[in-house]
């Protein structure tokens, strides 16, 4: 299983900053996701400024997340 997600830090470029379980730090970049779904009421800043860590992922204030897996993989230090 890959690391969880500890805390985040929602950047004002539409990426995260990321904690994980392992002590990593990396960064994740949302821009291709905030055209799909779901995911485009968070192309307002302000709603993508929502982020919290929730039981190992992400989670907005309208209950998108991302699977932490993806997050951990995808990520970049």
């Amino acid at each position: 299983m890959n690391p969880r997600v500890q805390s985040v830090v929602p950047k004002e470029d539409f990426t995260l900053e990321l904690l994980f379980s392992n002590g990593e730090v990396k960064h994740f970049d949302m821009h291709a996701y905030l055209e799909i779904g779901v995911f485009r009421e968070l192309k307002n800043l302000a709603l993508f400024k929502t982020a919290k860590a929730d039981h190992g992922t992400v989670q907005w204030v309208h209950e998108q997340e991302l699977c932490p897996d993806t997050l951990y993989l995808k990520s970049k230090k």
